[in-house]
């Protein structure tokens, strides 16, 4: 060793032990957090309607990856004054008492909460321009089902098609429905629509280009939500709503939630054996079903076809069942 350094100098080169205060077992009570709604989610930023003020929020770091989803009822602390610049803090998410899921695909194994806390899902769909899409429906009735959210179709473009063609598909469902359009004899009159949303939280769902966002301009005139054109080639709309939003209706009548267009409702998350659940009087028919029965049509000895042969249950809702049932197992492209 040389007079410049000694055998013991590599002690003081050792990477320095790390200094940290012991973790303590107490926890924030947040005593002072408010209650806020999540209107609707951009990057990691978090827009809330608190007392009837915006105010932009990010999520705290003991929520972890719990998500936070449009629709959620959260507790906030920090800045709510809504100034601009001002950022608060969501501590709480309050449980939910819906949520709406998909998946990318049904192979997929990952879910994907749409929104919560809403109780109706609108199934907006155009009878043309682009043309119904029978299996996103089935698909959609399906979530709704799964979720324990009461479904509603709603027909647009009513003077481009006659809507029965598609309502006979549905009818033996029981699935209620509205029927909207845009020119002719009642043009513009969204009277049953709001009747069936009164007092609700409902969430439109449809592909790009039947006519969400003019519904929602025409239901919340300060909406101001982009509308877009269908390609006279393809076919298809193009994405005009790039996020979920939850807008109250006037006069506090009720809430929806404004949802991007889908092009494919995957159902990974749906057991096809919970699904006749939704179903009271058929469920009750399947009482006889051997274990493992999941009602399908080639189902041996399946408590539905005995009860169509006896004549207790109505060919018609039985066969619309199973068509859903064929929804959830069959593939989600488009």
């Amino acid at each position: 060793m040389t007079g410049r350094y000694s055998e013991h100098d590599h002690e003081h080169y050792e990477r320095p032990r790390r200094r940290t205060r012991p973790r303590t077992k107490d926890r924030p009570t947040y005593d002072d957090a408010v209650d806020a709604r999540v209107v609707t989610v951009d990057r990691g930023r978090f827009t809330l309607l608190l007392d009837g003020r915006r105010v932009m929020a990010m999520k705290s770091r003991p929520l972890g990856r719990k998500g936070v989803v449009v629709g959620d009822h959260v507790r906030v602390v920090g800045d709510t004054s809504g100034a601009d610049g001002s950022l608060a803090r969501i501590v709480e998410v309050v449980e939910r008492t819906t949520t709406l899921r998909r998946t990318a695909d049904d192979d997929d194994p990952v879910e994907r909460v749409i929104v919560s806390n809403a109780d109706q899902l609108v199934v907006v769909t155009a009878l043309a321009d682009p043309e119904p899409r029978p299996r996103l429906i089935d698909r959609a009735l399906v979530a709704a089902y799964d979720a324990g959210m009461a479904p509603l179709l709603c027909l647009t473009k009513a003077d481009l098609a006659d809507p029965e063609t598609l309502l006979s598909t549905y009818r033996s469902l029981g699935v209620p429905w509205v029927v909207t359009q845009l020119k002719g004899e009642g043009a513009g009159d969204l009277t049953e629509l709001r009747d069936r949303l009164r007092g609700r939280t409902s969430v439109l769902v449809g592909h790009s280009g039947v006519g969400k966002s003019t519904l929602v301009n025409a239901l919340v005139p300060d909406a101001h939500r982009e509308v877009g054109i269908v390609n006279a080639v393809t076919g298809r709309g193009r994405h005009t709503s790039t996020s979920a939003y939850l807008l109250e209706l006037p006069d506090a009548e009720g809430w929806i939630i404004d949802t991007p267009g889908i092009r494919s409702f995957g159902l990974a998350h749906v057991q096809p054996e919970n699904l006749i659940e939704a179903f009271p009087d058929l469920d009750e028919m399947t009482e006889t079903c051997p274990r493992g029965c999941t009602h399908g049509g080639d189902e041996p000895e399946c408590g539905l076809d005995e009860a169509i042969e006896a004549g207790e249950a109505d060919p018609d809702r039985v066969e619309s069942f199973r068509r859903l049932l064929a929804a959830r197992e069959a593939s989600s492209d488009w």
